[in-house]
């Protein structure tokens, strides 16, 4: 079971965005990740609890971040409820979507369990609802994925295979590369790992 921390920043100037305390782990029904976010002051700042089937599609999502809620999952399409920090009004949102995704490194490992990509696929676009900092207004993106090249590093506990994405926003035309091994972010825009205390989980 993968545990650490990543460190997040704004990916275009580099201010510091908040710290997020991990762990995940495949289970029966596929993977899940929880994590606890604190700001640079050291306040709490937010949670992310993700669970994915085998396929890859999120059957469970709690977002909490400035006193804001979010409670989702894969229903005709995504559907969401979103709360206000009164817990008073709460409004249910539906997009024909794949998965959601955000600032949290858990959406880009979810994004390729659904995708399955191999080196040697087309790139595929996929479309996403993100939930936008700090109050989780949700907003409907497409993005196109592809798998460039995989490739396996010698460690001292055994062989580590890095795949390395490029995602293109196909609203703007703007790419980045996102670096993943097994359910670990090793790198990508705005994300950097910072502590790992146990090597990545290996899929089938």
């Amino acid at each position: 079971m993968p545990r650490g921390r990543y460190s997040l920043h704004d990916p275009h100037d580099h201010t510091p965005f908040a710290d997020e305390h991990f762990q995940c782990a495949p289970g029966p029904s596929g993977w899940r990740y929880v994590s606890q976010l604190t700001a640079s002051s050291g306040d709490h700042h937010g949670s992310v609890d993700l669970t994915l089937d085998e396929l890859g599609r999120p059957i469970r999502l709690e977002l909490h971040a400035a006193n804001w809620q979010v409670r989702g999952a894969a229903l005709d399409g995504v559907t969401w409820v979103r709360t206000d920090p009164t817990g008073t009004d709460a409004a249910e949102g539906n997009v024909r979507a794949h998965a959601f995704t955000g600032t949290s490194p858990a959406f880009l490992i979810a994004t390729t369990r659904l995708l399955r990509l191999t080196p040697s696929s087309a790139a595929t676009r996929v479309r996403l609802v993100t939930f936008t900092e700090p109050v989780l207004a949700p907003r409907t993106v497409d993005q196109s994925w592809a798998l460039l090249k995989r490739e396996t590093h010698g460690t001292d506990n055994g062989p580590l295979t890095v795949d390395e994405y490029q995602v293109t926003a196909l609203d703007t035309g703007e790419q980045h590369a996102v670096h993943i091994a097994g359910d670990v972010v090793l790198a990508a825009p705005g994300i950097e790992l910072e502590e790992l205390e146990s090597p990545p989980s290996v899929f089938g």
